[in-house]
């Protein structure tokens, strides 16, 4: 039996403020993630659609992913 070991996420909104980021920027950047990656969706009345959020993993990928954006437009 697999254990989940994910024991908290932080939202696209929490990781955009303590990254000093854009969250709709942040938000098309993590698009193609994967739950794999670290993302995943919560969803409660007041966000029905669901919002992104990250696991530290996640936080991680998305962290690279800024990186890779940074080096492309250069």
């Amino acid at each position: 039996m697999q254990l989940n070991k994910v024991h908290s996420v932080r939202t696209l909104a929490l990781v955009a403020r303590d990254l000093g980021r854009d969250e709709d920027w942040l938000a098309d950047l993590a698009l193609d993630m994967e739950p794999e990656d670290g993302l995943i969706w919560v969803y409660d009345p007041q966000h029905e659609d669901g919002t992104m959020a990250f696991t530290d993993f996640g936080v991680e990928n998305l962290l690279n992913l800024i990186d890779i954006h940074r080096n492309r437009t250069k």
